[in-house]
């Protein structure tokens, strides 16, 4: 079986939904964002902090080719699709699934764009965020699940008959 990884805004719930899937599915849970953490030992704000966005996304790029697991649940960071090689890297070792929330959705459930750890350009609003991130969602996407007004076993439901 190969990985399945899923991609979208922060807040759309990759975590959430990663872990349950993995749980349900037997398979490896593995969050990029803690793999980033724990490979720099500080937190993604403070990486971002130090060093900006651009060079944080190297960092991310860095994390996700370092997995080299098979068999697992992959939950990315919001933007490992600014790095082309992070991507292509994804595409060949799963199927990747596109976690889609509304603006509305995403915008209810962050309330912390500041301290989040989310990579984001000087000036830019969580609404400029999702407007630059959503068409490279679905570019990159085998896969597109709508997740809102939906419940969590909805969702795993979802992802396993378009999965299998």
């Amino acid at each position: 079986m190969e990985n399945i990884i899923l991609i979208g805004m922060p807040g759309a719930g990759k975590s959430t939904v990663g872990v349950v899937l993995a749980k349900t599915l037997g398979l490896t849970f593995i969050d990029s964002d803690l793999v980033i953490q724990n490979r720099e030992n500080r937190l993604l704000q403070e990486i971002i902090d130090d060093v900006g966005m651009e060079k944080f996304l190297d960092v991310e790029k860095e994390a996700v080719l370092s997995i080299h697991e098979t068999k697992a649940v992959i939950a990315t960071g919001g933007s490992v699709i600014f790095r082309q090689e992070a991507m292509e890297y994804l595409k060949e070792n799963g199927k990747i699934v596109y976690l889609n929330v509304s603006y509305e959705e995403i915008e209810r459930r962050i309330n912390n764009i500041t301290t989040r750890g989310i990579a984001k350009r000087k000036g830019h609003t969580l609404r400029d965020v999702y407007e630059e991130r959503i068409k490279l969602y679905e570019k990159y996407a085998d896969i597109s699940i709508n997740c809102d007004n939906r419940t969590l076993e909805e969702i795993i439901c979802c992802l396993i008959e378009n999965i299998y």
